[in-house]
């Protein structure tokens, strides 16, 4: 069996690892000309967030895209897990300090181009405020795999070449664009969950982060720091990612409930109308109750009883059913 030395060098090759050196000049926006790169920073991270709020508000994916490829705020975040790793407190601070100064500068533009929404109703039919205020557990499966990417991209010269699949693959601007704009609307829910979104992937960018650069070696490089307490850095980093995971995971418990939900009354409110002029449009769920919009020929329903009986056997009690026959009346089921 290979040894754990062959197997980290097969993944970070000795003739291909960047020192630490080169990867904190990278990553640390307080090192090395740190003028430049600043401004350079807030350059990019500024038409990133036009371009993605442009993006957002047109409902166009490729702009969206190409928003993704030029955000900068993958430097800071990164630079978060490497300082943990090296022990480096002020590399951790200063980097957490810059993605906040990010956060806000998007967040702010999205309020400011929220003007151009049209009504808020508008985006509730939006693909791409839609994908980003409801998160899920396969989001965060995703961010990690794209932090390792990023992490691997960083530490092996000759995976460099990847960085820019990186950006594309983690969602970063658009969210906080989708938040600013949602908040600039009044919808606050929204807003939260595409906050949330954000959160997860930097949570997610670090913890992978950290993983790479201590599989590279970087906690023993001469450069780190012999007396930091690296062990509370990974406590504080792994509290966090259960308190994004839990909602995360919960999230998506309740989205698989509700599509099965929404078959099981579908399916059974078309064999409860079992009439060839009758039809289903749908189902829509406000809470925890499903509204079912339904059309007759004659305005008429069978009795509510059967449907009651039918779904009593595949929905539990607390779930609330609606038939919505049009013209105003509403049935309640259960």
């Amino acid at each position: 069996m290979a040894t754990l030395s062959e197997m980290l060098q097969a993944l970070i090759p000795p003739t291909q690892r960047q020192t630490a050196a080169e990867v904190t000049e990278a990553l640390d926006l307080g090192s090395g000309d740190r003028a430049g790169k600043r401004s350079g920073f807030l350059i990019m991270l500024t038409l990133a967030g036009i371009i993605a709020i442009a993006g957002v508000l047109t409902d166009s994916t490729a702009t969206v895209i190409g928003a993704m490829i030029i955000a900068p705020l993958g430097t800071p975040i990164l630079a978060i897990g490497l300082g943990i790793v090296t022990g480096h407190l002020r590399l951790v601070v200063r980097s957490i300090l810059w993605v906040l100064l990010g956060l806000a500068i998007v967040i702010v533009l999205g309020l400011v181009f929220s003007i151009f929404v049209a009504t808020p109703e508008s985006l509730e039919t939006n693909s791409q405020v839609l994908g980003r205020t409801s998160p899920s557990f396969m989001d965060l499966v995703a961010a990690l795999a794209t932090g390792f990417a990023g992490g691997f991209a960083m530490c092996r010269r000759d995976l460099s070449a990847v960085l820019p699949g990186v950006a594309i693959a983690i969602s970063l601007v658009p969210p906080l664009g989708v938040v600013g704009v949602c908040a600039g609307q009044g919808l606050w829910a929204d807003a939260l969950g595409a906050l949330w979104l954000f959160l997860s992937n930097v949570v997610a960018l670090v913890i992978a982060g950290s993983i790479v650069f201590t599989l590279a070696g970087y906690a023993r490089d001469p450069g780190s720091s012999p007396v930091a307490d690296r062990r509370r850095a990974y406590v504080i980093v792994t509290v966090l990612a259960v308190v994004i995971t839990v909602p995360l995971a919960v999230n998506s418990a309740v989205s698989v409930a509700l599509a099965r939900w929404s078959v099981a009354i579908q399916n059974a409110t078309t064999q409860w109308l079992d009439d060839e002029g009758a039809r289903v449009y749908g189902v829509n769920w406000s809470g925890a109750t499903a509204t079912v919009a339904i059309t007759t020929d004659d305005g008429t329903t069978p009795p509510i009883d059967e449907l009651r009986e039918s779904l009593a056997s595949v929905l539990p009690s607390l779930v609330g059913v609606v038939i919505d026959v049009g013209q105003g009346v509403e049935i309640t089921v259960q």
